[in-house]
């Protein structure tokens, strides 16, 4: 079976997997999605597991992406540089076998290093399919949250900031995890918290504040997740956006991310248009695709 007979893309993170089953015409016909992400897979497991995506979803040729790529993953596949764009992610695909291919990673490193894995297949592809300017800036929320410049289609420069990961870390090991043990999120709280860290203020002092506030009955202890989570990204978007062309900026990723960088980028005066990542990953895996010979 060749590649444009169809074939197998998957998105392959930290913690969990997507893989879809692409047909000929470009269309995805079946999709399976889980919590087996690389940290929950040994080394000697990842053929097993790629096996089961196959039993689930067929034969095909097979595209990975994200972290399966990384040194902690499958098969380690080197970062292209930036600035890069389809072709070089193409021309970079490390092979397992003569159907299955690993998508490298993008590296910045002119004034300070970086690195990223999985989101260059979906900003690349939104930009390829026209869903996003060929010039713009990109903001990813996710664990580790990128800020992307867009130049011609290509990735040109970037920057991550780890709020999702310390968000999680002070919810599970952190003085502040008493006051922040429930998931549901509430708006104005939540905006609040992202006026306060566009402030500039210490991030670390105001991090305790948020427990002394809850102690001093400042603060409603049901709304300090959603202050925390509201200061973490609004320092986030003080980052990304400082000093940088901020239209047309597009937030991309899932839905419940991209909405809180949203309204976040809103408190900041910041016009911004969401775009669904699961779409533009199955972009970007079928402009590979086509580039495979």
């Amino acid at each position: 079976m060749s590649w444009a007979e169809g074939f197998i893309a998957v998105d392959w993170g930290t913690t969990n997997r997507r893989a879809y089953r692409v047909a000929a015409d470009g269309s995805c016909v079946e999709e399976l999605e889980d919590g087996k992400g690389i940290l929950s897979v040994k080394s000697e497991e990842f053929e097993g597991a790629v096996s089961e995506i196959r039993d689930r979803l067929g034969e095909g040729p097979m595209l990975l992406a994200g972290m399966v790529g990384s040194n902690r993953g499958w098969v380690e596949a080197p970062y292209v540089s930036c600035p890069a764009g389809l072709d070089e992610l193409a021309g970079g695909l490390v092979w397992t076998d003569d159907k299955t291919a690993i998508v490298p990673g993008v590296a910045y490193s002119a004034d300070r290093s970086d690195v990223m894995r999985g989101e260059e297949v979906q900003i690349l592809g939104a930009a390829a399919s026209g869903e996003i300017p060929a010039d713009c800036l990109v903001c990813h929320p996710g664990t580790h949250n990128k800020w992307v410049l867009v130049e011609n289609s290509r990735i040109q420069s970037f920057r991550t900031v780890m709020t999702g990961e310390l968000f999680n870390l002070l919810r599970k090991h952190s003085i502040l995890s008493d006051s922040l043990d429930t998931d549901e999120m509430y708006d104005a709280p939540f905006r609040a918290g992202v006026r306060e860290g566009l402030s500039g203020n210490a991030l670390t002092s105001e991090l305790f504040s948020v427990r002394a506030s809850v102690l001093l009955g400042r603060l409603d202890k049901a709304h300090a997740v959603s202050f925390t989570s509201g200061l973490l990204i609004g320092y986030d978007v003080c980052a990304g956006v400082s000093g940088k062309s901020a239209e047309p900026l597009i937030v991309m990723g899932r839905p419940e991310l991209t909405t809180l960088y949203s309204k976040a980028l809103e408190e900041a005066g910041v016009e911004s248009r969401q775009i669904d990542g699961e779409g533009a990953f199955l972009a970007g895996a079928r402009k590979i695709a086509e580039r495979i010979r």
